[in-house]
């Protein structure tokens, strides 16, 4: 039962202070990121809807501070990918964008997503990715897209 409520008491915490923030101005982005309950959610469950482990929720409410600093700090973003999927009842496309911005920050390794919803959607925050592992794919595609420059940033 303690783990429980501990899990508990870390979620009600992650989530007062995930309320208080409201928006940030990102210099990367040159935009304000909002922090809405679907980036708050996206840290309780996969995309599939079923939970994340309780282990990795918790990793994850703990590293919100970290990134709300990394968002306003960074001056790049490391990582863009563009999406458009046919809407289902209609004959017109949606385009969803996501930005990952990378670092090292208070000797945590992490990736924050940021998430835009349509053409005139805001941009939000969609999830922290702590101590991540990069594959051939993903790196080739990070090389193209990727924005200022490497070796300086």
């Amino acid at each position: 039962m303690k783990n429980f409520s501990n899990y508990e008491n870390t979620k009600n915490s992650a989530k007062y202070f995930y309320k208080k923030i409201g928006k940030i101005f990102s210099p990367a982005l040159n935009r304000d990121i909002y922090f809405n309950s679907k980036g708050f959610n996206h840290i309780i469950f996969k995309k599939s809807r079923s939970e994340r482990e309780r282990s990795s929720q918790t990793l994850r409410f703990k590293l919100l501070r970290l990134a709300v600093k990394l968002i306003k700090i960074s001056t790049t973003y490391q990582e863009f990918e563009e999406i458009s999927k046919k809407e289902k009842e209609t004959t017109k496309f949606r385009t969803t964008r996501y930005w990952g911005i990378i670092a090292i920050i208070e000797q945590r390794k992490i990736k924050v997503i940021l998430k835009q919803c349509g053409d005139n959607g805001n941009i939000h925050f969609w999830s922290i990715i702590p101590a991540w592992t990069t594959n051939k794919y993903r790196d080739e595609k990070l090389y193209k897209t990727m924005k200022g420059t490497p070796e300086q940033d």
